[in-house]
C-alpha cells in the first residue's frame, strides 16, 4: 500500500509518499513540496496545487491520502487560506479515487511520539526513525507531511487494516 501524506499550505504544501509492506515496514518513496509564489492570486495558486498534486499521483500511484486537519487558534485569515489549499488537495485525491484520511496534529504526534505535544524536531527525529533515513527530511513541511502518512500506517496496522 502506498499513502500520500499531506502538510496543507497555500504558499508551500508538504507532501510525502510511502509504501508500506505486508509486513507493515516502511519505505519513504518521495517527500517535498509545492511551492507557490506570494501574491499570486489565490485561484491561480490553487491550479498551481492541484496540477502538482495530479502529477505526484500520477507518478507515484498512491492508495490513500492522508491529510491534516487543521487547528488554528489565532490566524482565521491563514486558515482560510490553509482550507482553501486543504480542499484542492483533497478534491485532487477524490478525483484520483484515493480513499481520504483526516488527522488532527494532536494525532499524528500522539502516534508519532506517544506525546501530543511534540516539537519539530522530535517529530523530524521520528520519521526519520519510522522510515529508516540518514537525515531528517527537508523541508519542514515535506517531514509533515510524511508523517501523515506514517500516521495512518500505523493507525491502519492499528485498526487490522494492515497485516502486523
Amino acid at each position: 500500500m502506498k499513502i500520500l501524506g499531506i502538510d496543507p499550505g497555500t504558499g508551500i504544501l508538504g507532501f510525502g509518499v510511502v509504501e508500506v509492506s505486508a509486513k507493515g515496514g516502511l519505505r519513504m518513496v518521495t517527500a517535498g513540496v509545492i511551492t507557490t509564489p506570494a501574491h499570486t492570486p489565490l485561484e491561480e495558486r490553487l491550479v498551481e496545487i492541484y496540477d502538482g498534486l495530479t502529477e505526484i499521483i500520477a507518478e507515484t500511484k498512491p492508495d490513500v491520502m492522508s491529510i491534516e486537519k487543521l487547528f488554528f487558534a489565532q490566524n482565521i485569515t491563514t486558515a482560510i487560506s490553509v482550507s482553501h489549499a486543504r480542499g484542492v488537495a483533497m478534491l485532487t485525491g477524490k478525483q484520483a479515487n484515493l480513499e481520504i484520511a483526516e488527522y488532527t496534529p494532536l494525532q499524528i504526534k500522539q502516534t508519532l511520539t506517544g506525546y501530543g505535544r511534540a516539537d519539530k524536531k522530535q517529530m523530524q527525529e521520528m520519521v526519520k526513525l519510522q522510515l529508516g533515513l540518514r537525515e531528517v527530511p527537508k523541508p519542514d513541511d515535506a517531514a509533515d507531511a510524511l508523517a501523515a502518512a506514517i500516521t495512518h500506517s500505523l493507525m491502519s496496522r492499528q485498526n487490522g487494516k494492515i497485516g502486523k
